[in-house]
């Protein structure tokens, strides 16, 4: 490409280039219905600038109040819950961590909705829907990844890294500051543990 010119690329070809990557970075399998959904999701949510999780009403609530509904109804509130309980997980894990509301209750519930989506026959997404809501936590994961791609610049970002690390313990964080030069020990955790 010659200097000057940009690239330009819709929110769609942005998302999908970031979440086929991550899943790539990852090793994961999936369908290719649920890498789209997975894009689909973002572009919509990007197209807002900010996401609000629709609700301030605690996720258990507002899923029970889901499954108290029937038809379509149900099928709506079931997945707009799964897809933000999905989206905060991955884009919001950190904010999360500080607050009393955690990355796993999001996904149990979450999980929860999208299996509940996913084992209704005459949904035509069933088979994306259980895949989400069986391996949650793994789609969250690609939701930071995709959320970090370009975020790792400072070294506050790369504090927030080896938090996250501290706390989760998940492989893809130490991956990613092992790229970056810094190997995490179980000692930072054990020290980490003693100074609180």
């Amino acid at each position: 490409m010659r200097p000057g010119l940009l690239q330009q690329e819709s929110l769609f070809e942005y998302f999908k280039r970031l979440i086929d990557e991550a899943i790539d970075h990852q090793r994961l399998r999936t369908l290719d219905e649920t890498r789209f959904y997975l894009v689909r999701l973002l572009a919509g949510y990007g197209g807002l600038g900010t996401v609000q999780a629709q609700s301030d009403e605690p996720l258990a609530l507002r899923l029970l109040r889901a499954l108290e509904e029937g038809g379509s109804a149900r099928r709506r509130q079931l997945r707009a819950l799964a897809d933000a309980a999905l989206f905060m997980s991955g884009f919001f894990s950190d904010r999360l961590a500080r607050q009393a509301v955690s990355v796993g209750y999001c996904a149990r519930v979450g999980g929860f909705a999208y299996q509940e989506l996913g084992s209704t026959r005459s949904e035509t997404l069933a088979p994306t829907f259980a895949e989400l809501g069986s391996r949650f936590l793994q789609f969250a994961d690609v939701l930071t990844e995709v959320s970090e791609q370009s975020a790792l610049t400072s070294d506050s970002d790369l504090l927030r890294l080896y938090e996250r690390w501290l706390e989760h313990g998940c492989a893809r964080s130490q991956r990613r500051l092992l790229e970056r030069g810094i190997i995490p020990t179980t000692q930072a955790v054990q020290a980490s543990a003693w100074v609180q």
